[in-house]
């Protein structure tokens, strides 16, 4: 299923990966967006290129990007790009951003793909089947612990500026084992390969989670907002919580609404 959509997303991957690495650890021109998050040359020119692909071979499925907005988002397909998640690592050379590509059919994410284009990683998730990694099959971890739970956060001031979200997301925190920072996608990709059990974040907008829904669920995960309720874009306010194991829900939804 979606063998042709998964062949594209693929060859979009390639193809802005290659430009955004003439960029990477290079001079390169940064402006800040009206929320001030970064944005660079090699974000535009990518997307650019990712729709003009898209157009080409699916003119009559939608786009929505984080660079150039949205077409045809009431299509049946809808493409849902983020060109460099994790700009700020970008930027400061530091290889944890990726390249988010999703596929949504009415509105619910059926394949995601995240590529690392510096680190060559690749992980490719479909509705009903497995998730990959650089083509061998991978699944999350089990761990029903929440102190011995490992967690991922970008948790810039930018993320949790509301003070509610500060004292929950704090709260979670303070009841795991170790929790690391400044992941973007990358931590999500992790957590898919069994390398964390919690990615916990807030102010995501759909290009920075769809692609990671149908990745985290094909390797045996599972991603909700803080209440437990499945994501959507127009509930939640951007709440995201991604588990390995399930089995973490009930206390990772307790300390965050303690």
């Amino acid at each position: 299923m979606f063998e042709a959509q998964t062949a594209l997303a693929q060859q979009m991957a390639d193809a802005s990966g290659e430009l955004i690495l003439k960029y990477f650890r290079c001079p390169v021109d940064i402006s800040d967006k009206a929320d001030a998050s970064p944005v660079t040359e090699a974000d535009k020119k990518a997307e650019l290129l990712m729709r003009s692909m898209i157009e080409r071979y699916f003119p009559d499925d939608g786009i929505i990007g984080e660079e150039y907005g949205r077409k045809k988002e009431n299509a049946e397909f809808v493409w849902v790009l983020d060109p460099i998640d994790g700009t700020q690592s970008f930027v400061a050379g530091v290889p944890l951003f990726g390249t988010l590509i999703a596929l949504l059919q009415n509105g619910k994410p059926v394949l995601g793909l995240i590529n690392q284009p510096y680190t060559k990683e690749r992980w490719i998730g479909v509705t009903g089947t497995r998730t990959t990694f650089n083509g061998s099959v991978i699944r999350t971890r089990r761990c029903a612990e929440l102190q011995q739970a490992v967690l991922f956060s970008t948790a810039d001031k930018q993320m949790f500026a509301d003070p509610d979200d500060k004292r929950r997301f704090t709260a979670l925190c303070d009841r795991v084992k170790t929790a690391r920072f400044s992941t973007d996608c990358y931590g999500y990709a992790l957590l898919a390969a069994g390398c964390a059990d919690i990615v916990c974040e807030a102010d995501m907008k759909l290009y920075d989670y769809a692609a990671l829904m149908p990745i985290i669920a094909g390797a045996g995960g599972m991603m909700s907002d803080w209440e437990g309720n499945p994501l959507s874009e127009n509930k939640g306010a951007g709440h995201i919580l991604a588990l390995g194991d399930p089995l973490l829900l009930p206390a990772a939804l307790e300390a965050l609404n303690q």
